[in-house]
């Protein structure tokens, strides 16, 4: 009787040979970069496995839409407030001697619309929200509860990831409106009371929706979705990859929030381009 022979074909001896080479010429970061990015994304896999057991999970999603869309409005209010009116208030003073003061309503409205609104929205959740997240997910990995979770055969991708990653999505687009209204409203208390601006509110906010359209804040929800989102995936990754004792738990929180401003920035280039 003929035995069939287990070892791999040529062709697969081949391939695996040519993508270890391959990986053996990129450099270190770039491997973590690619290795981290990969796993990040299996973890998004695994966690979507189990979306239909979020509904059973509702407690449990109605807390973190708590932490991260009611606890963060006020963040992101004050801040909102102070950017709009430090647009209107440099907007207002390079514009005194070229004449386009008239026009500071539409300069707040769209940049707050499509670019300061979500991106410091995302911001401030990543160092708000995600800091957190990184901590807590760490400290379980690291006191050895997720294990204790694995034991019991409760999937973590289930009960700490996904009921995460739900509520960032539903509360993402609440977070940038409030932040996009407040900021306007600052540009126009500012625009009204500075002697050298004096704009009143009704022909601020005339000129504001002459010259903007719903699709402008439409593209600011997708890039703040996307934003948020991927803010949350990579701080429960690295959160659930900690290793060590409890003095990696900090360095966790450290990495997660300084990824996700760089990831950030970066998805911010490439979002505005595509929705260009």
């Amino acid at each position: 009787m003929s035995t069939t022979s287990l070892s791999p074909s040529p062709a697969a001896s081949g391939t695996s040979s040519v993508t270890a080479r391959l990986l053996a010429w990129l450099p270190n970061p770039i491997l973590q970069v690619l290795h981290g990015t990969g796993s990040a994304l299996f973890l998004l896999v695994r966690s979507l496995r189990h979306l239909p057991s979020l509904p059973r999970q509702f407690g449990r999603f109605i807390e973190q839409c708590h932490l991260i869309g009611y606890t963060t409005m006020p963040i992101v209010g004050i801040l909102s407030f102070f950017i709009g009116s430090v647009l209107a208030l440099q907007s207002g003073h390079a514009g005194e001697n070229v004449g386009y003061k008239q026009f500071i309503g539409a300069l707040v409205g769209l940049t707050m619309a499509r670019e300061l609104g979500p991106v410091m929205a995302a911001v401030l959740l990543a160092g708000r929200v995600g800091s957190a997240i990184a901590a807590e997910l760490a400290s379980m990995k690291v006191y050895q509860e997720v294990d204790a979770l694995e034991t019991m055969n409760i999937p973590p991708e289930r009960m700490l990831v996904l009921p995460r990653l739900a509520a960032v999505l539903t509360m993402m687009p609440v977070l940038t409106i409030m932040a996009d209204l407040v900021g306007w409203f600052g540009g126009a208390i500012v625009a009204q009371y500075t002697h050298f601006i004096s704009i009143e509110p009704a022909s601020y906010f005339a000129n504001l929706r002459q010259y903007m359209d719903f699709s402008d804040v439409l593209n600011g929800l997708i890039k703040a979705e996307i934003f948020g989102f991927t803010v949350v995936l990579v701080c429960c990754h690295i959160g659930l990859n900690t290793r060590g004792g409890p003095r990696e738990i900090g360095a966790s929180v450290t990495r997660a929030v300084v990824t996700s401003l760089i990831l950030i920035l970066v998805l911010d280039f490439f979002v505005t381009k595509a929705l260009m």
